[in-house]
Parts: C-alpha cells; sequence; structure tokens
C-alpha cells in the first residue's frame, strides 16, 4: 500500500491525488507541496504549525495524586538532534500532519530503556507505507526498509482499519484546483494569452482577411516597442475590459478560501478569508483565542501530548502549555489573576511569577502598609456580666 508516489523527475513530487483523465489541457495539478501556492493553504497550516511549535513542552508525573513537573530528557529539547530544536521539530511535523495527515521519522537513537532519542524527520515524498494481509509490515523511505520499530509514525485524521492518516489535501484538491485553476486564468487573463488582448476596430468598412493581418503587424509593432500608432478616424482600438470574468474569479476565490479553511480546521476570519454572514465580534480577545484552541487546534494539541509521551517512561507524561493561546489583553489578565488572589486560587507571589516579578520584599509590603493602612482587629464586647 503506497501512501506517497516516488517524485517526479520533472516536477519535484507527486500530484495528490493525480489529475483526471480528459481533464483541460494546462491545467494546474494540486499537490502536497503545490497546494502552498494558494495564500489560504500557507496562512491555515502557518497559523496551526506557528501555534502548536511555540507552546511550551513540560513533563509531568503524578505522585501522591499531585501532578508535578519533572525535568525534560533531551529528546524533548533537540529531538532531531543539535541542529534541530524542538520548536522547529513541532513545527514541521505538524505541517506535514494537517497537510497529508501523516508525519515520518527515522529513529536514529534510542535511550537506556530503548526509548527513541532523537528522530530525524522524513521528507513526505520518499516515504511509503508497506502493508501486508491488513498488517503494517514496514516503511520504504528514499528506497530502503525499515521495520516499524525504526520508524517515527504519526497519524492524524484516522479511520479504523487504516494505518495511515487521511490527507485533507487530497480531499481539498477539488477545490484547490478551482482557485489555482482561477488563478491561472487571471495570469493567462493579463498577459494576453487566454482571450484577445484588445478589439482594433475600422468603422467606415469591412476589412478582408489580408488587410487586417497587414494592419494588425502595424498595430503589433507600434505598441509593442511603446510608439504611437497612426492612423485615419476611421479606426477604433478598445481594450477588452474582464469585468465579469473578474467578478468571477474574485467569487470563486473567497468560495475556496472558505472551503480550505474548513478542511484544515481554521476559521474564515483567522486567515482574512470573506465570511458569507458578515464580520464575526468578540467581546475579547481571550474570547476569540478561547473559540481557536477549543474548536480548532485543541484535539490536536491532545493528540500531540499523547503521541509524545510515548517518549517517556511511565508514569511520565508530556503537555504543551495552551496558555501561549490564551493570551489576554492587560485589563482582562489583571482582572483574572487579582479575582484569582482575592479568591485564594493562587498566592500573591504565584501571581507575580507569571508576570516574570519577584515575591514582593519586606520593604514592598510595609510601603502597602503605609500607603493603604492595614486593617486592625476591633476588640470584642463582652456580653453584661462576663470578664473579657
Amino acid at each position: 500500500m503506497s501512501l506517497f508516489s516516488r517524485r517526479s523527475a520533472a516536477t519535484g513530487d507527486a500530484a495528490v491525488p493525480p489529475e483526471r483523465a480528459g481533464g483541460r489541457a494546462g491545467a494546474p495539478s494540486v499537490t502536497g507541496t503545490g497546494a502552498f501556492r494558494h495564500s489560504a493553504v500557507w496562512a491555515a497550516l502557518r497559523v496551526r504549525a506557528d501555534l502548536i511549535s511555540t507552546m511550551p513542552v513540560d513533563v509531568y508525573r503524578y505522585v501522591g495524586g499531585v501532578q508535578v513537573e519533572v525535568a525534560k530528557p533531551p529528546v524533548l529539547l533537540d529531538p532531531g538532534g543539535a541542529e534541530v530544536p524542538m520548536h522547529e521539530w513541532l513545527y514541521s511535523s505538524q505541517v506535514d500532519l494537517d497537510r497529508a495527515g501523516n508525519s515520518f521519522g527515522i529513529i536514529t537513537a534510542v535511550d537506556g530503556m530503548g526509548l527513541p532519542a532523537r528522530v530525524e524527520l522524513q521528507d513526505l515524498a520518499s516515504c511509503t507505507v508497506v502493508v501486508r494481509s491488513g498488517k503494517l509490515a514496514g516503511y520504504r523511505i528514499s528506497g530502503k526498509w525499515y521495520e516499524p520499530g525504526e520508524v517515527w509514525h504519526e497519524r492524524q485524521y484516522t479511520l479504523a482499519g487504516l494505518h495511515v492518516g487521511l490527507s485533507p489535501v487530497a480531499y481539498a484538491a477539488w477545490s484547490i484546483q478551482q482557485s489555482l485553476s482561477a488563478q491561472q486564468f487571471a495570469l493567462e487573463w493579463f498577459a494576453g494569452g487566454a482571450i484577445p488582448a484588445g478589439d482594433l476596430k475600422n468603422t467606415a468598412k469591412t476589412v478582408n482577411p489580408r488587410e487586417a493581418e497587414v494592419i494588425k503587424q502595424r498595430f503589433k509593432a507600434s505598441v509593442g516597442n511603446g510608439d504611437l500608432f497612426v492612423h485615419g478616424m476611421d479606426w477604433e482600438y478598445k481594450p477588452i475590459q474582464a469585468t465579469a470574468s473578474d467578478a468571477n474569479f474574485i467569487a470563486a476565490q473567497n468560495l475556496s478560501n472558505g472551503d480550505v479553511g474548513r478542511f484544515f480546521g481554521v476559521p474564515g476570519d483567522i486567515i482574512d478569508a470573506a465570511v458569507s454572514s458578515g464580520s464575526i465580534t468578540y467581546a475579547s480577545i481571550s474570547q476569540r483565542n478561547l473559540q481557536l484552541l477549543i474548536i480548532n487546534i485543541g484535539p490536536a494539541v491532545t493528540r500531540r501530548e499523547l503521541a509524545l509521551s510515548r517518549w517517556l517512561p511511565r508514569p511520565r507524561f508530556v503537555k504543551l502549555n495552551r496558555n501561549v493561546v490564551l493570551a489576554m489583553d492587560p485589563e482582562t489578565r489583571a482582572k483574572v489573576l487579582g479575582q484569582q488572589v482575592r479568591d485564594r486560587l493562587v498566592a500573591p507571589s504565584e501571581a507575580r511569577a507569571l508576570d516574570n516579578r519577584q515575591p514582593f520584599t519586606a520593604e514592598q509590603l510595609a510601603e502597602f502598609d503605609r500607603l493603604f493602612g492595614v486593617p486592625r482587629a476591633q476588640p470584642t464586647t463582652a456580653p453584661s456580666g462576663v470578664t473579657p
């Protein structure tokens, strides 16, 4: 079972899916990398990979039912070696997962417990998954055979019984191709290749083909060099306008951008795609980011945590710090932290640490006392006849 075809000598990668037989000559095929030419595809992949790859990677274990942070092993600092740090590794693999549903890496080193210590990511176009009798047999990467235990294979968008993840690019290909075709038509239009560039008309008489060819050559020779074209009052030149086709082209772009956003799990307004229902407003940045985290990238983050936890000995596990996405404006952040301190959910020193501030010093606390005073306990009035 081949997941990705070998690279084509002409184009550098194979079409996903292949072009339809009998399709329009010259139509651009949609490939895993060719789809990057579509701005909405690039934007959607970039947003997801940017957010997930910049989440701090933390390691925890439960001690007495309490979650305690522990030191990270080297594989979670530089998984691809010294030249490929964690944020770059996460970005590259997330792009592969989002565009093709799969990410492959060769395990080139293991630790004393036999767990991966170095995973070198591979080009998707060079990877093939081999399944025999419904079971995973191994992998062929750049023509070399690897056993299942020698390859790190992370999947996304899976189906029962399928050993590979689904590719959004393949399923979105026809929608993407619509836009790429529209882009190609626009380039041909403005280059004068799709239809005549203009209309040169004699308003006084009918011109035979021989005369028309002579006039056309004279006209092209003049205007092609930016020179003036001199003619009598009976000739009229009118550039052909693309008003109707421009409108159709823009409509196709907007429709395709929305489709791309849905396929890749990114809201249209995040990638500046037109929203048919009008503008979307949120009470705060936090609410917008929370919706993005919960609905769109949260499940992908959880899957990545579970996958990376397989690099650790149990009961250790990986958590990606989602607070990076839940950025708050200064006013909201101050209100939230202040309420948490008042409700005794966090100590003032913990709240200050979140802003990279040291705990209050004795001098600072004394200054607060001078500015705001210290509530003193009121004397208790004893009941009549009782000595306080």
